[in-house]
Formats: structure tokens, sequence, C-alpha cells
């Protein structure tokens, strides 16, 4: 059974990007398939880089990818996901 796919946008905070910008990179490559559009800007001064990506999957997708980013230290990960 196909799955519905969702329309998402994935915010995605890194606190430390030199410690955790590699893993965050490595998955969203893994996941390139679902991106649909991505925009990086860095903010402040203390280092804070913030990520912003669109993705059209399921959400048994979308939540893999909000789970393996969530999981790397320094990372903060929050998602909104389209209804039906």
């Amino acid at each position: 059974m196909e799955q519905i796919k969702r329309t998402a946008v994935i915010s995605i905070i890194i606190h430390k990007r030199k410690e955790s910008a590699m893993k965050v990179n490595e998955i969203l490559y893994k996941y390139g398939e679902y991106i649909v559009g991505r925009m990086g800007i860095p903010h402040g001064p203390d280092g804070t880089h913030v990520i912003a990506i669109i993705v059209s999957a399921s959400t048994d997708v979308i939540g893999a990818i909000t789970g393996k980013l969530g999981s790397i230290p320094d990372v903060e990960v929050s998602s909104a996901i389209t209804k039906l």
C-alpha cells in the first residue's frame, strides 16, 4: 500500500556547527530525494545556524528525518506537516 505524501517544513537549529554540521548534512544527503528546497542562515556571533528544509514524503519518512536529526547533540529540530 502506497503511503500518502505530505508536504512539511523541517526547521533545524545547530548550536555547535563544527561538531554537528557534517552529521546533519549526511542525513540530509541520505534523504535528498524527498527534499524540495533548503535554506540555511548563519545567525549570531555564538555560531548558531538555522536550516529550513521543505520535504515531500510520507509521515514515516518525515518522522525518520526529524528523529535522526534530533538525535544529534546540539541540534534542535521541529516540523510542520500539512493535513490531508
